[in-house]
């Protein structure tokens, strides 16, 4: 059996799914599951399997990975394989590229993926922002409803959030001045979001 050097830079007792995290995969040292993160400039590994990662990324951000399910499940009516919402104010929407139970799930970033194709039959070329590519094990069709499934449920997100944020404009400034600020907080917040 081969065991795997880990180099004391990239490993990481804990790690917060952040905007930089692009995709973590499962990475096996010894005869244990790890996680190896790659972010958008790093890579790290961290000791946790990667749906644990994704666990304790709801958590960080004051949530439950199950009711992020549950919230995905009403919005979008996805009951397999759903993406989870992370931090939906820093667009880290997250899709799983198996079911999560399995321990060779890959999470990856819906905000990171500039282009995907078809590599062979089992498998998609995925490449990130970062000019990056990688193969992943899963085709191209199943990635691209992945895909579809996470657009679908960070706009239904964004729009909940800007209804909220129209409410709390009418209850703050009235009726008079909330379409006035409600258009300025959405030029604020969202002016980088196209």
């Amino acid at each position: 059996m081969i065991s795997l050097v880990i180099d004391e830079k990239e490993l990481v007792d804990e790690y917060e799914i952040n905007p930089f995290t692009m995709m973590i995969l499962p990475y096996e040292v010894g005869n244990k599951t790890y996680s190896k993160i790659i972010e958008f400039e790093n890579t790290y590994i961290s000791p946790l399997r990667p749906t644990e990662l994704v666990k304790r990324g709801c958590e960080y951000n004051l949530s439950d990975y199950n009711a992020s399910k549950k919230v995905t499940r009403r919005l979008t009516r996805v009951t397999h394989k759903a993406p989870i919402a992370i931090d939906p104010s820093n667009s880290v929407f997250l899709l799983p590229t198996k079911s999560p139970t399995k321990s060779s799930c890959i999470w990856v970033s819906h905000e990171h993926v500039v282009d995907h194709r078809r590599h062979d039959a089992y498998s998609t070329k995925v490449t990130f922002r970062n000019k990056e590519t990688y193969v992943l094990p899963i085709s191209y069709i199943s990635f691209e409803k992945q895909l579809l499934r996470t657009s679908e449920l960070r706009t239904k997100v964004l729009q909940k959030m800007r209804e909220n944020e129209r409410k709390a404009a009418y209850i703050i400034y009235g009726r008079r001045h909330s379409d006035d600020r409600f258009s300025m907080m959405v030029n604020e917040r969202y002016r980088f979001d196209d």
